[in-house]
């Protein structure tokens, strides 16, 4: 690849000879991919490789259909597995470096080409295959960030499994019922997992589950991490048979690829839900294969040959698409992470992975880059390396303050490109795609829709609002392709959840608006919206205005009961790393800054000073969790709690 970088006010802007062939407007993709759906998906579909190619794209093209009966290129088969790796292999680039996994917790790099990856995929197909899995059959993974992750989804895929997915170290609990809903005939695990400073080990755990739950899988296959042993001997009671990773993988038998048709469930990944079972969102592999491939070329301009890096985890959404298959679809190298952005040992370790791999392209989310500027708001650990061969850094998973966007554009001097989905998405609704040419970067807005994607604001209704009115953000039907194809055994809730509320459209469960030249502004969930004395206030443009000064690093402002006005809001804030100020003066400036953006209406005149906010391993605040112990409510521990240490201090400070 050859590549020209300028510079503007916006930062570098790549302008990638990846095919040579002049690049299309947005304006006009996207009319394509609205005007003519079939015929887009079906040129879209030409970059997959498949058993049996498509010769239709939607089913049923009757778009008043039920959602639950839309499925992407039906009659078509293939294998995900085959895509992200044998046919880079067929092409003659086998040798290409496909995986590199860097671990700042063992201080190890271990690098897969395409031969050696596809060769331990073969393997350990078998291996799975051997132990009782086979097509349709689901495979429940609870690794950490180590190699053997991605090894044992592609092997899943390559089998016709249906891995599931669950963040290393989360309780037995919330394993339990992900066992039980999915009812896996294996399960995959370690013998545990390295955060900073403790070794969590996963086998007692397991085991624990096990014994909470209904379901018996026919085999727990343990992988022995030298760094934290092998305490697998408590699995012996599960009544599951126990496989050592290596030993089984040395005498396995390689196995083929197995063709499934488009619409085969690929994954299951659980995500949250409001009556507190999670929700098992259903992907498949023939529509996930070809929106991935499309956006890796389209919105993040990553080719063959690059170096691209998420620094996410596999137990999430991000993880699933943009470490492990988008990446080796293209035929691109991907590095995995196993580490943290600051105290693996400092907040020079991004940079220094950026530097040691030469990425091209980063993906994290805003709650990382927060935490690198509070450890280092000069940003005098990035002085130590050279990361020039980064071009661009993309944002997700919450939303990317207009503050941390400015602090990292500065910094890096390169696009900070904010992008918005979600879990049921599984790729970008809106996003600012790079790899159309370049396009304004508008601080507080993902940009613009993505291909397929026809969002629109409306009301409580269902109506239609104007230009720059807030309003629900919703995806009219159908959806793109990649997108989730249901719930797991649960098609009356997937309906509920999100198709009943706006007949004809998916309900995003987000606020927002669009403005008159077309960018989107993602201002929170749609329940972050509060009622101050009959007026609908959103919280997200208060965090935002509170973010903007110079001594926050980051916040959370929510809504809490009041006796008069039904609802107030509530500021809750983290000084940057050294900065002094008196609480009383700061909340001064808060309420001046507030009271001078949106007015005397908003009422915001609370702000509490806190050492950290309770977030998800992910990095999302708990918001909801927040709300609830401020109004003094019960709740639950959140599963996907980050530190429960600073949930308590946080409980601690506001009811001593």
């Amino acid at each position: 690849m050859v590549a020209q970088v300028t510079r503007d006010r916006e930062g570098p802007t790549m302008h990638s000879t990846h095919s040579g062939a002049p690049r299309e407007s947005y304006s006009d993709v996207y009319a394509r991919s609205i005007d003519d759906p079939e015929g887009f998906w079906l040129a879209a579909a030409e970059a997959v490789d498949w058993e049996v190619a498509p010769t239709r794209a939607l089913k049923p093209t009757d778009t008043a259909a039920p959602a639950s009966q839309q499925r992407w290129f039906p009659g078509a088969t293939l294998n995900t597995s085959v895509n992200a790796l044998d046919r880079h292999v067929r092409a003659g680039d086998g040798d290409a470096v496909a995986l590199i996994h860097d671990s700042a917790m063992t201080n190890s790099v271990r690098t897969y080409t395409y031969d050696e990856l596809l060769s331990q995929v073969e393997r350990f197909a078998g291996v799975l295959t051997a132990a009782g899995a086979g097509v349709g059959d689901r495979v429940v993974i609870y690794l950490p960030m180590i190699p053997e992750a991605a090894i044992a989804m592609l092997a899943c895929a390559r089998i016709g499994a249906v891995h599931s997915v669950v963040f290393g170290g989360f309780a037995a609990r919330e394993l339990a019922i992900r066992i039980d809903d999915a009812e896996p005939a294996v399960i995959v695990t370690a013998s545990g997992g390295l955060e900073p400073g403790r070794t969590v080990a996963y086998p007692p755990i397991v085991a624990d589950a096990l014994e909470i739950a209904t379901h018996r899988p026919a085999a727990v296959i343990v992988k022995d991490r030298t760094e934290i042993g092998s305490p697998a001997d408590v699995l012996a009671e599960s009544g599951a048979a126990v496989l050592d990773w290596d030993t089984e993988i040395a005498r396995a038998t390689p196995h083929p690829a197995v063709a499934v048709p488009s619409d085969h469930p690929l994954y299951i990944l659980y995500t949250s839900g409001t009556t507190g079972k999670p929700k098992g969102v259903v992907r498949d592999n023939g529509g996930h294969a070809v929106a991935l491939t499309w956006s890796m070329r389209h919105l993040y301009d990553i080719g063959r040959g690059d170096v691209w890096w998420t620094a996410s985890d596999v137990g999430w959404v991000v993880g699933h698409s943009y470490i492990v298959y988008a990446p080796l679809f293209v035929g691109a190298t991907t590095v995995m992470y196993e580490g943290k952005p600051v105290g693996t040992p400092d907040a020079g370790a991004f940079w220094r992975v950026i530097a040691d791999h030469g990425v091209r392209a980063l993906f994290t989310a805003p709650t990382a880059i927060r935490a690198i500027r509070k450890a280092d708001p000069q940003a005098r650990e990035l002085q130590r390396y050279d990361i020039s061969s980064l071009t661009a850094l993309f944002a997700a998973d919450e939303r990317l303050d207009p503050d941390t966007f400015e602090w990292a554009s500065a910094t890096l001097g390169v696009p900070v490109i904010d992008h918005w989905w979600q879990t049921e998405t599984g790729w970008a609704i809106c996003a600012n795609l790079r790899g159309l040419g370049p396009m304004p970067i508008v601080a507080g807005s993902p940009s613009v829709p993505v291909p397929g994607f026809r969002v629109e604001i409306v009301d409580g209704t269902g109506e239609p609002v104007a230009a720059g009115t807030e309003g629900n953000i919703v995806v009219r039907l159908p959806l793109p392709p990649g997108t989730l194809l249901g719930l797991w055994n649960d098609e009356d809730r997937y309906i509920r959840s999100y198709l009943d509320t706006f007949p004809g459209h998916y309900l995003t469960g987000d606020s927002g608006y669009i403005d008159d030249s077309g960018y989107v502004f993602v201002l929170g969930r749609s329940d972050d919206v509060i009622n101050v004395a009959g007026h609908r206030l959103s919280t997200g443009s208060m965090e935002e205005i509170v973010a903007s000064h110079t001594a926050v690093a980051e916040c959370a402002v929510v809504g809490i009961k009041d006796d008069v006005k039904g609802q107030r809001p509530s500021g809750y804030v983290v000084l940057k790393s050294g900065v002094e100020i008196d609480d009383e003066i700061l909340r001064a400036e808060l309420v001046t800054m507030v009271r001078d953006a949106i007015g005397a209406v908003a009422t915001f005149r609370d702000v509490t000073v806190v050492a950290a906010l309770p977030k998800t391993r992910s990095g999302k605040i708990l918001r909801k969790t927040i709300r609830q112990i401020v109004d003094g409510e019960p709740y639950t521990v959140p599963s996907t709690i980050e530190e429960p240490a600073v949930l308590d201090a946080f409980e601690q400070l506001l009811h001593p």
